[in-house]
């Protein structure tokens, strides 16, 4: 498979990807400030933003591209801070079903108001990037 990029392009693909890095260093440090890991911040994300009926321990496992052992485990560490519950489904009460802590609320909730402005602030430059890269 041959390439067909310029200079243009690698350089466009360089900067998109040292914007992404980043944001994520950016967001790696104000998880650490809240006193959470990248991980622990992500999933306690993941879980706020999903169907109340999907917040399994596997649908996290999913949404943090990690194994389904590794995200019970986020799970466990979780629930020992007191951020996350377990609760059984009223369907089945065999599946435990995931949900945030008023605490976790309150920690996520400033966390991405906090992540919602560096992305608005970041916005023309993703946008110029983006636009150079297509």
């Amino acid at each position: 498979m041959t390439s067909d990029l310029s200079d243009t392009d690698y350089a466009a693909l360089a900067e998109f990807r040292f914007a992404l890095r980043r944001f994520q260093v950016f967001s790696e440090a104000k998880a650490a400030e809240a006193g959470l890991t990248p991980q622990q911040h992500q999933a306690l994300l993941a879980i706020r933003a999903a169907d109340p009926d999907d917040t399994t321990v596997g649908y996290v496992a999913q949404r943090l591209i990690v194994k389904p052992h590794t995200a019970s485990g986020l799970i466990d560490r979780l629930e020992t801070l007191g951020l996350v519950r377990r609760e059984a489904a009223p369907s089945d009460r065999r599946r435990a079903l995931l949900r945030l802590t008023a605490h976790a609320t309150g920690i996520l909730s400033d966390l991405s108001a906090v992540h919602r402005e560096e992305i608005r602030r970041l916005q023309p430059l993703l946008v110029e990037h983006l636009t150079r890269l297509t």
